[in-house]
């Protein structure tokens, strides 16, 4: 551990040298990078030097002790603080994903269930901008498609993190809620009372800092413009101001109809594109380390089914960590805390068994 940050403050001091150069600030997106990293460092250390602080106390206290049965009652007291330290740092030194620092761009789809579904989705936006208002984060639509009932057959949302805080990220919260959510309730269209249940998919990505970030050449995508719809398919735009755009050597597909015109539309559409050619990249990525990931919690299965929202039950269970609160109308509400600390837990705790296999 102590060559580990031997090593970390060596990398910190070069990122405060780098910081100091205006060069660098030059380069808006690379230098979002470096002072995002040297807050993660920052962090670091500061445990590091809370550690070392209280070895320190420790050990005077105990040479105290001998003269001085005051000093003895503290050393039970330091002993347990010096536990937490560590425990904090070591948790601190668990290789970091490398985008918790980004913002995220949200995608929430009806599935199974129809309106109830799409009813749903709405819920979990409202969720979702709850949890980030709570935080201190801002969130901005998208894209949106309106179902019949007022809820949402698809909708796409921004969430921007706090800027003092560079060192923790939207990403490195929600990127555990991409999956398959399910809910039991009565449906507002359920005349007799039944319980019904549907799913709605999350779909999360890391947004990109800046458009340098990601290669993407004129000539790989294919670009369409179509008459904007509204629910049932109206028409709700004279002109053809939608886009759709085909990124061909992967196959995405990102449509936007929201705005007023087509360079806007093309603009939105950019934005969402370029997330999910950096998510594409990162799956490509985790493919290549699955042995090593395989443990984690956070997966790029977007099919799997993460959790159940219980309305009879009030009750809200994660099925990948085996959290589970009858506190469901409080969640709904942005009381989100709980649910994602478990996920981070669990995925700690996957990457520090990784750790300790390796060393082996």
């Amino acid at each position: 551990m102590a060559d580990s940050v031997r090593q970390l403050r060596a990398e910190h001091e070069d990122l405060q040298e780098q910081l100091a150069d205006p060069e660098l600030h030059a380069n808006p997106a690379r230098a979002k990078k470096v002072n995002r990293r040297y807050a993660q460092l920052a962090q670091i250390l500061a445990a590091d030097a809370s550690r070392a602080e209280l070895e320190d106390d420790l050990e005077a206290a105990r040479e105290l002790a001998k003269e001085d049965q005051s000093f003895a009652d503290e050393v039970p007291v330091l002993e347990e603080n010096l536990r937490v330290a560590q425990e904090k740092l070591r948790r601190l030194l668990i290789p970091r994903d490398p985008d918790d620092g980004r913002d995220v761009i949200m995608e929430i789809k009806g599935g199974e269930g129809g309106e109830e579904s799409a009813l749903f989705a709405a819920d979990l936006l409202r969720m979702y901008s709850h949890y980030a208002e709570q935080r201190g984060w801002k969130t901005e639509m998208i894209s949106s498609t309106e179902s019949d009932l007022g809820g949402f057959k698809d909708v796409q949302v921004a969430i921007k993190g706090n800027a003092n805080d560079p060192a923790l990220g939207v990403w490195a919260s929600l990127k555990y809620e991409g999956g398959v959510h399910r809910v039991q309730r009565v449906p507002a269209t359920e005349s007799q009372g039944r319980i019904h249940t549907s799913t709605t998919g999350v779909l999360v990505f890391p947004e990109v800092d800046e458009p340098e970030e990601i290669e993407v050449s004129p000539n790989d995508l294919k670009i369409d413009v179509f008459r904007s719809s509204g629910p049932g398919g109206q028409s709700v735009n004279t002109t053809d101001s939608a886009v759709r755009i085909t990124h061909i050597p992967t196959g995405i597909v990102v449509s936007m109809q929201n705005e007023k015109s087509q360079i806007q539309n093309r603009a939105a559409g950019m934005r969402v594109l370029l997330a999910r050619l950096l998510a594409h990249q990162q799956e490509q990525i985790a493919a290549a380390e699955s042995e090593a990931r395989s443990g984690q919690i956070r997966t790029m299965d977007r099919s799997e089914r993460i959790r159940t929202y219980n309305f009879p039950e009030n009750r809200i269970a994660d099925h990948r960590t085996g959290y589970k609160a009858y506190n469901l109308d409080h969640v709904m509400n942005g009381a989100l805390g709980p649910v994602i600390q478990s996920a981070i837990a669990a995925d700690e705790e996957a990457r520090l068994a990784a750790l300790s296999g390796s060393d082996d």
